[in-house]
């Protein structure tokens, strides 16, 4: 079981837009493109808005055969690990096996030694094609290495085979995600991750490492662009040099987590792609979620009054809220709007204050963070919020569909 060249991850956390996600694809592949669609949903989120696994395939399954859809899609058990994967087996077929908890565990001093002695080859001055500078490896950097990140392939390894016990080989995608952590991994670091990946008999498609940079919910990239660009290109080449080097499976990409709203990177991203013809996984969580409650908004009326209360039930609990999320937001209390502003809000100035356009002088990104962490706040609404979205069903649905595809879809592949 294979991707595409392209896939894009749509989160869909109250499982209601998956035809209008599916269509901003479909809108995109009848450019020329060829995207598949993977479905993600995590386990936290499946246990914040009291869901099941079975829910994601149902909802893929049924846009796909709405809209006639003929490619590849697939439904990704987000952030799994050995404790969470059991309800995620008999529904998923692309799993994104995160091992980011096990980096810096201690790994036992002859497995490392063991490493380190298996890449003697590589030690000098290692020429990667494509990548101008050699990479400086010594047996000090690949002990360092292998120190930090043996206990996670390990993980990545238990958590495959379980899979493969359970599911069978070739019957699903693998993603390996290490990028939920403070300190990114740089080229070199990648290349000997890839190799323990290799070693342990993981064939991942994708991996997800730790870039540069911040990349927080529903926001654009905050860094150095230059700097992202150069590790990004040779991020690339190494796993060019990988697949070849150590049998891992040739259509192996990069997989850019928290990627939605990156609108700054999107334009690198692309030209380095496109100069080296290579693929990509890009996974958007809560930017659907956060559509939703544009379209509420803008729909005026009850729905308005709906996505007040999100907001105020937000702001009083914001800590809470976000506790989570800590590595991957950034919110200035002082810059959000009181519950008593928003209650006097318009449709129209509620939704240009959550939608990301860059510019516009209504936008705020603390209050589009948080309302972006908040998905449990509508959940425990219950029928209140879903009635509402099947009330404004066709409002809601061109929201998500034009976020999709006008402000990712486009920046992203240059249509």
């Amino acid at each position: 079981m294979q991707l595409s060249k392209f896939s894009f991850g749509l989160g869909d956390r109250f499982a209601h837009q998956g035809v209008a996600q599916l269509r901003a694809i479909m809108k995109a592949n009848e450019k020329g493109l060829d995207i598949s669609p993977v479905w993600n949903k995590s386990n936290r989120e499946h246990h914040y808005v009291h869901t099941e696994p079975a829910s994601v395939r149902t909802e893929a399954d049924g846009a796909v055969q709405k809209l006639g859809f003929e490619g590849k899609y697939f439904v990704d058990a987000d952030h799994i690990n050995l404790s969470t994967v059991a309800p995620f087996v008999a529904h998923s077929d692309f799993f994104t096996l995160d091992v980011a908890a096990f980096i810096g565990k201690p790994a036992a001093e002859e497995e490392i030694n063991t490493f380190v002695d298996s890449c003697q080859k590589y030690v000098g001055e290692l020429q990667v094609p494509g990548i101008a500078e050699p990479l400086q490896v010594t047996n000090e950097l690949i002990a360092e290495i292998a120190s930090k990140f043996l206990a996670a392939a390990n993980q990545a390894s238990e958590i495959y085979k379980y899979l493969v016990e359970n599911k069978g080989a070739g019957n699903f995608v693998t993603e390996v995600s290490m990028d939920e952590v403070e300190s990114p991994q740089t080229p070199v670091y990648l290349l000997f991750i890839l190799k323990m990946l290799a070693d342990k008999g993981v064939p991942a498609q994708t991996i997800a490492p730790k870039f540069t940079g911040r990349f927080n919910k529903g926001v654009d990239y905050r860094g150095d662009l230059q700097q992202f660009a150069k590790e990004f290109e040779e991020d690339v080449l190494v796993i060019d040099y990988a697949v070849k080097e150590f049998g891992l499976p040739a259509e192996l990409k990069l997989s850019v987590h928290s990627g939605s709203d990156k609108f700054s990177i999107y334009p690198i991203m692309y030209d380095i792609l496109k100069k080296h013809d290579k693929g990509m996984h890009i996974k958007t969580a809560g930017t659907t979620w956060l559509e939703e409650v544009i379209g509420l908004a803008l729909a005026g009326g009850d729905a308005l009054e709906v996505a007040k209360k999100i907001y105020a039930n937000s702001y009083n609990r914001r800590e809470a809220l976000c506790a989570p999320y800590a590595d991957v937001i950034d919110i200035d209390p002082t810059q959000l709007p009181t519950v008593e502003e928003v209650n006097g809000w318009s449709g129209d100035k509620y939704a240009n204050t959550l939608r990301h356009i860059p510019g516009h002088p209504d936008y705020n990104s603390n209050f589009r963070q948080l309302i972006h962490v908040a998905y449990a706040v509508a959940a425990e609404l219950g029928n209140e919020y879903y009635a509402q979205l099947e009330k404004n069903a066709e409002i809601v649905g061109n929201c998500v569909e034009e976020n999709i595809y006008e402000r990712h879809l486009k920046r992203l592949f240059n249509l």
